[in-house]
């Protein structure tokens, strides 16, 4: 019913970046990544929940996150966010993607001007 958390949805960068700028009200997004890590690279709209802090976010993702809105999920490389994606998906989540490359792909492909580490 809601796939199977071994089998992630991925969406490019290219494709993200342009669904962004048409789409970007009506997408949910979530970034996984460290506050150290955002401070030095983040993109506008997304919500900061870092893995490492799961156990401040994890009861309240289906008060403050709907299930049925489609919700990208980036990292700095896409590893992070594909594990959230999985936990996403057994929560109810009913379309997620990961974003490949991360936050890191986006700065070379599409958006230079963010800074890489």
């Amino acid at each position: 019913m809601y796939g199977h958390p071994e089998r992630i949805e991925q969406i490019d960068v290219e494709t993200f970046a342009q669904r962004l700028l048409t789409e970007g009200e009506t997408l949910q997004l979530i970034d996984v990544r460290e506050p150290q890590e955002v401070a030095i690279a983040a993109l506008p709209n997304f919500i900061h929940l870092p893995l490492s802090e799961y156990i401040d976010w994890a009861d309240k993702i289906l008060i403050e996150l709907d299930p049925a809105i489609e919700t990208i999920v980036i990292c700095h490389h896409g590893m992070r966010s594909a594990q959230m994606c999985q936990w996403l998906l057994r929560q109810g989540f009913q379309n997620v993607k990961n974003l490949i490359g991360g936050i890191d792909a986006y700065a070379v492909a599409v958006d230079p001007s963010i800074p890489r580490y």
